[in-house]
């Protein structure tokens, strides 16, 4: 072995990067005074690609292979450096693993709200987050335009700037959008497609490309929310009727025991009493008589014929003073909300009540 021979060999002869982190997206190989050997072995592995730099200018970018630091397969050498020793010596450059494999799971979200304007609710202050993918497309312009001289580039030191184009574009998108508060969670999968498109192209300029983009959720303020939730408990209004009698029958396996029993019985008669009185007052119409008279919530209202006319609405107290002046008799034709035609007043049974306690019993 020549005494050249020794000393060249002394110099590293192997370039490669085995990634042990999770985030890392470049990593520039290290090595004294950055000489490498001529004839040195380059391995890339999958999902990287590797960057020669000379003199701060990108001499060449190699993808996944094996390669022998040579003219004959890395013609960029004759153009790193002028030769003294007819390519027998080291030369200098800075190699840059790049890692092309899709980041995932990174986290995006609105620091502040976003306000926009409901047809509904008015102006309305709203905040979202989310997840998104994204991999490096053009890893010579990334290292222009973003790592520079960084020998080890991680994600987080990309993600903020990323974020903020992200809430910026979605901040316009959804202020524009013009889709009704109660649709915004109906349109999650669409808002995403559509911003994916949007953002791409912000995203190219920096060499990367946007794989995956998802709003997980899009949040109102509370008070918004406790209006969407009266909203959808006026559904149950509409059969309160069926809702009440479900809860008075599940009442049934709550009582234990003699005692359990007995008080079960008198919760029951008052939950099918409150249950028949709220449904009928919800069935009831809401409008109000030439007086001006506004019946409360739960009240029965009643109408009579007098001369072929309807009177009323009135109430069952109205309705007992109107027997007692002999206005309304057991014949006369009386209707209420719930029924299908008129009938006389002695076949309604709060009614007939009246005329049972108003008639004083037979002389004997």
């Amino acid at each position: 072995m020549g005494f050249w021979d020794k000393i060249f060999g002394e110099f590293i002869d192997v370039i490669d990067w085995l990634d042990e982190s999770n985030d890392t997206l470049v990593y520039r190989f290290n090595r004294y005074n950055n000489e490498i050997k001529y004839g040195a072995k380059l391995t890339v592995r999958e999902s990287q690609v590797a960057i020669f730099v000379n003199e701060g200018e990108i001499a060449d970018v190699l993808g996944p292979g094996l390669y022998e630091l040579d003219t004959n397969n890395l013609p960029i050498l004759t153009t790193l450096q002028h030769w003294d020793h007819g390519f027998k010596s080291p030369f200098k450059a800075e190699v840059y693993f790049v890692n092309m494999r899709k980041f995932t799971d990174l986290k995006w979200g609105t620091k502040n709200p976003i306000i926009i304007r409901d047809k509904e609710f008015g102006v309305v202050r709203v905040r979202a987050f989310g997840t998104y993918e994204m991999r490096i497309s053009d890893p010579a312009l990334f290292l222009k335009e973003i790592v520079g001289t960084d020998g080890d580039f991680r994600v987080q030191e990309i993600s903020n700037q990323l974020r903020n184009i992200i809430v910026s574009r979605f901040s316009d998108i959804i202020a524009n959008a013009n889709i009704p508060i109660l649709d915004l969670a109906a349109n999650y999968t669409q808002l995403s497609e559509y911003l994916t498109q949007k953002l791409s192209a912000e995203f190219q300029k920096y060499g990367i490309e946007l794989t995956k983009f998802l709003i997980e959720n899009i949040s109102v303020p509370k008070a918004v929310e406790e209006a969407l939730d009266k909203r959808t408990s006026m559904g149950v209004i509409n059969d309160l009727s069926k809702y009440l009698e479900f809860q008075s029958a599940e009442s049934l396996t709550s009582g234990e025991g003699a005692g359990g029993s007995a008080a079960l019985g008198a919760g029951m008669g008052v939950g099918m009493a409150m249950a028949d009185k709220l449904s009928k007052g919800f069935n009831r119409s809401s409008s109000t008589d030439k007086r001006g008279y506004v019946p409360e919530v739960f009240e029965r209202m009643y109408y009579y014929a007098k001369d072929k006319e309807p009177i009323g609405p009135l109430n069952i107290d109205e309705i007992e003073e109107l027997i007692k002046k002999n206005e309304i008799n057991s014949d006369t034709l009386m209707w209420t909300n719930g029924m299908e035609s008129w009938v006389k007043a002695r076949e309604i049974d709060e009614v007939e009540a009246l005329f049972n306690l108003l008639t004083p019993p037979p002389l004997k």
